[in-house]
């Protein structure tokens, strides 16, 4: 059996920033066990299986395509990077003839669009609630300590806690919070909470860019500690942050040790347009 498969760092424009994602082109139906398999030995946050819906389709003409993602330990319904990962290999690698794509996925038919400078993803938009601390302190305080927290959200939808830390924050201090992941599945074991979310309110532009908001994703309960940057988390963080500032396009960054950007824009029709870059670092072939 021999796969194509690249790694592309997504929300990103240069190599070895962003979030790196594997991604498969699948000519042919593999076997169930094998999705994992390969995602394991990739041994990225997010491994794509991009997949024929028809035996006449291929991958230069079509424009809808079956997609699935595998962390190292489990499939997870809905991986932002890794799409865009996938439709910047369809796009820049195959020479897919549209301008759009659809793909297929469990989170429903989500689509990618060529922009002038990168790829924009149609995403779900998913509603927080507030959370009641007491249920939740443990986990909280496992993670980030006595650090000061001034909201808390929970997507039932993502099953994301959302935790905003106070305004007296800098961007700094998140970006170096040393946040414990290791205790956490002994804390929550529940199945309540699969991610956690940090986010902090942007600060005015001064001499560096301004951004709305920054945020760090951490989801040890499907086998990643921390995700470099996350689209399935902006999906939350816009809904959240649009109500907060009361703004419908913002611009993100997700200050991991990898940093990525994020243009967010919401739709009149309840979801959300993030576009991000790219680049393609490795192409090869999986023989197994």
């Amino acid at each position: 059996m021999k796969l194509p498969m690249f790694t592309v760092d997504a929300f990103t424009a240069k190599a070895f920033h962003g979030n790196p994602a594997a991604v498969c082109l699948l000519e042919n139906k593999l076997d169930e066990d094998m999705h994992q398999k390969i995602a394991r030995e990739m041994n990225l946050s997010e491994t794509a299986f991009i997949r024929k819906l028809h035996p006449t389709d291929n991958f230069t003409q079509s424009s809808c395509f079956g997609l699935r993602w595998f962390t190292p330990a489990t499939e997870v319904p809905l991986c932002g990077h890794a799409t865009l990962a996938s439709a910047a290999v369809l796009f820049y690698k195959i020479k897919n003839v549209n301008s759009t794509l659809t793909f297929v996925t469990l989170s429903g038919e989500l689509t990618a669009r060529r922009a002038q400078d990168g790829i924009i993803l149609d995403l779900p938009l998913y509603p927080t609630h507030p959370q009641d601390f007491h249920e939740v302190d443990d986990l909280i305080k496992t993670a980030i300590g006595d650090t000061l927290v001034q909201d808390i959200r929970y997507s039932p939808d993502t099953r994301k806690l959302l935790v905003r830390l106070s305004d007296t924050y800098k961007r700094s201090f998140l970006e170096n919070l040393k946040v414990n992941t290791q205790n956490l599945l002994q804390v929550e074991n529940t199945g309540k909470v699969k991610g956690l979310i940090l986010t902090l309110k942007g600060e005015p532009g001064g001499q560096s860019q301004a951004f709305d908001f920054y945020s760090r994703y951490f989801a040890p309960w499907v086998g990643v500690a921390e995700d470099p940057v996350t689209g399935s988390a902006h999906a939350v963080l816009s809904s959240y942050w649009s109500q907060q500032l009361g703004k419908k396009d913002m611009h993100a960054f997700q200050c991991s040790c990898r940093g990525g950007e994020l243009e967010i824009s919401l739709r009149p029709d309840g979801r959300v347009d993030i576009r991000g870059g790219t680049a393609i670092v490795l192409e090869g072939t999986l023989t197994a």
